[in-house]
């Protein structure tokens, strides 16, 4: 603590991330990083822009992968809004939209960023539990509330809302904005992109981190109307006026371009999912239904956090989470074929 902090940086408790480990021979099934690289295509993207012009400012508005995201998601360039991770295009959703007189309602057991913009943003809010299933129910979100968040799948529980329920929530909840977090949504789920023309309130936030195996270029989006978008822009231009660089864009554009390899290997993250599913109830784990390229799981006789410790002392780290309700899961990211059967092989002789 130090006495030039303004004051309330003392009351903030920042977001932990998942371990990041600078020890080689690990096998890293902990923070839901796509076991395949990024398309070639926006490799190669990058290695052209390699050179002298990296000197030179980006554009600062990203017109040109704008209208490359909203020709893939047959909308228009002012519907689309970019920046680093969708974690910033979030922060500035709290920050813009979210900051309201009455409460804003999340999850119970979700994403645990969300509870820190509201700490930095003072934002109202309200914890919705999730059932006994880890299931969100939308019902209980239709009372009034100063906006909606949640993402689809859930994080960490892998559950997924079907659309229908989602268009119901919109319906019925049309005077504050309803965001929808997809950052898991290639791996089983259907869009909600598709209903923005139908309710001026809804958002929808993406991020290439997951399914295009961009993690460490930091690109997120959100699609939502016009005039949202608006004052999302207003928000980003009084914070960083140039979000996004040459090397991101080009690597986002290329991607987006790459439609069969990025849907190929999203083929396989499902692929690897089922079977390791079916890997580790055979081991005795309960695994909830997963439309995410990770899965939660219990065993029914040991331990969690004690097999993650001792996963780890096998050279393999998952994620366990000290929180109330679901501190006997394990959250798994899905390797390759590889990396899930050095998984389950290492939990057999655990168990054993």
């Amino acid at each position: 603590m130090s006495r030039y902090w303004s004051d309330f940086v003392t009351q903030l408790q920042p977001y932990t991330p998942g371990e990041q480990p600078k020890i080689s021979n690990l096998t890293k099934l902990n923070t839901n990083e796509n076991p395949y690289g990024p398309s070639p295509d926006a490799l190669a993207a990058m290695q052209r822009l390699l050179n002298d012009d990296l000197r030179l400012y980006p554009p600062p508005n990203a017109e040109d992968l704008k209208q490359c995201i909203a020709d893939y998601h047959s909308l228009s360039a002012d519907q689309i809004f970019v920046g680093n991770g969708s974690d910033e295009v979030l922060a500035h959703i709290f920050n813009g939209l979210l900051k309201q007189q009455l409460p804003l309602l999340f999850p119970d057991i979700s994403y645990s960023f969300y509870p820190v913009f509201c700490q930095l943003y003072d934002i109202q809010y309200s914890r919705v539990p999730l059932d006994g299933e880890f299931s969100i129910v939308l019902q209980d979100y239709q009372r009034p509330n100063g906006g909606i968040i949640f993402p689809n799948p859930n994080a960490p529980t892998g559950r997924l809302l079907a659309l229908d329920d989602i268009a119901q929530l919109l319906e019925v909840n049309r005077d504050s904005v309803v965001v929808v977090d997809e950052a898991y949504i290639d791996f089983g789920g259907t869009s909600a992109v598709s209903l923005l023309g139908r309710y001026e309130n809804l958002v929808v936030v993406h991020t290439l981190s997951k399914s295009r195996s961009l993690a460490g270029m930091r690109i997120g989006y959100a699609m939502a109307s016009a005039a949202i978008i608006e004052g999302l822009e207003r928000v980003k231009n009084s914070f960083n006026s140039y979000p996004l660089g040459h090397l991101q864009i080009a690597a986002a554009i290329a991607s987006f371009k790459d439609d069969s390899y990025f849907r190929s290997t999203c083929a396989q993250v499902i692929s690897s999912r089922d079977s390791l599913t079916v890997e580790l109830q055979s081991l005795g784990f309960e695994v909830l239904p997963s439309a995410a390229n990770f899965v939660f799981a219990r065993h029914s006789a040991r331990d969690s956090e004690d097999l993650a410790l001792q996963l780890r002392q096998q050279g393999l780290i998952v994620r366990h989470f000290k929180t109330d309700r679901i501190d006997q899961f394990l959250r798994i990211t899905v390797g390759t074929a590889e990396q899930n059967l050095l998984l389950t092989e290492s939990l057999a002789r655990i168990l054993a």
